[in-house]
């Protein structure tokens, strides 16, 4: 009778242990802890080069916040977008939304020949541009947050997913909420993670058609102040200039605060998929106007839409593998 309930004691316990841990562990395998013992000073390193990089560049830091964001929409957060094209692979640098404008590749091969001399074939190259995108915010004066890791990296890229996965600043409203819902992403935070662009830039064939030809009529967007639009008209010609660069948020540019939405409560949000965020959808406008009221608000719920954001499908366990060279699959 002992024996028999000693066994069912220790049954239950077996039953019970997976649980123990369940606050540790978010979205099944990845956890904030997961290199504490295989890495210790992983998150340290990559803290130190973005920190680095940032100081001698501000606007680096959107950029490696926006490369987190185009890896995750396309195949999960599985560094798909870091491989170059080789064999049978079509880099994703070559896609619309990334061509001439995805950078920051440098910084994340800098970190990872740092990690692999400090701990070889053991920090993902997914895992580092998720660290990358929060410390990036925390050193422009944004939120931080515990970053879930044991993400693996893809064996291969999808340029037709880039191309079709991301929103795209000219895309309707449905169309924007439409790809987040794919993804698992609500409205909420749809709203919270536009928020990114109150820092970084945009190029001139990004927002063009606002300033000329918004319906095809041949006259400017009626919901972009009139005024800014004459001041971006001033570097953004008719034609010519697609590269020319313009801050996302002209109010606090490098400086990572909610101004983003006070910008679009004045209609003076650069990009159509910012603008419509305030007017093709009264939930979104709801959450815009709180946002722009409470700079804590939206901390909040854009630290808990990141972490979201980066548990999209990624490959973990025995999937995919630890790449060596962030732009190419092991040999």
């Amino acid at each position: 009778m002992v024996k028999s309930i000693n066994f069912l004691l220790v049954l239950s316990l077996l039953t019970f242990a997976p649980f123990c841990h369940s606050k540790k562990k978010i979205g099944g395998y990845l956890y904030p802890q997961f290199y504490d013992g295989s890495c210790p000073r992983a998150q340290e390193i990559v803290q130190s080069i973005v920190s680095k990089a940032v100081a001698k560049e501000p606007r680096m830091a959107a950029s490696l916040l926006r490369l987190h964001f185009h890896d995750c929409f396309v195949k999960g957060c599985d560094a798909s977008v870091l491989l170059d094209s080789s064999g049978t692979i079509i880099s994703e640098k070559r896609s619309n939304p990334n061509r001439d404008s995805a950078r920051g590749f440098e910084v994340i091969d800098e970190i990872k020949s740092a990690l692999e001399k400090d701990c070889p074939h053991t920090v993902s190259c997914a895992d580092i541009l998720a660290l990358a995108a929060r410390d990036s915010t925390v050193l422009t004066g944004g939120p931080s947050w515990e970053v879930p890791l044991g993400r693996r990296d893809s064996l291969g890229a999808s340029i037709s997913g880039s191309n079709n996965n991301i929103p795209a600043p000219n895309n309707t409203f449905e169309t924007i909420l439409t790809k987040f819902k794919l993804k698992g992403l609500d409205i909420v935070d749809l709203v919270a993670l536009s928020g990114s662009h109150t820092i970084g830039n945009s190029r001139c064939t990004s927002f063009r058609q606002r300033l000329y030809n918004q319906t095809g009529n041949g006259k400017a967007d009626f919901t972009l102040d009139q005024v800014y639009a004459a001041e971006l008209r001033t570097r953004c010609p008719r034609s010519g200039g697609d590269q020319n660069l313009f801050v996302l948020d002209f109010v606090t540019p490098i400086k990572f605060d909610n101004h983003y939405y006070k910008n679009l409560l004045a209609n003076k949000g650069l990009l159509s998929s910012d603008e419509v965020l305030l007017t093709k959808n009264q939930v979104s406008a709801d959450l815009v106007k709180k946002y722009a009221e409470s700079n804590d608000l939206f901390f909040k719920q854009f630290a808990e839409s990141m972490v979201k954001m980066g548990n999209i499908t990624p490959l973990t366990g025995s999937r995919g593998e630890i790449r060596k060279n962030c732009r190419k699959i092991n040999k």
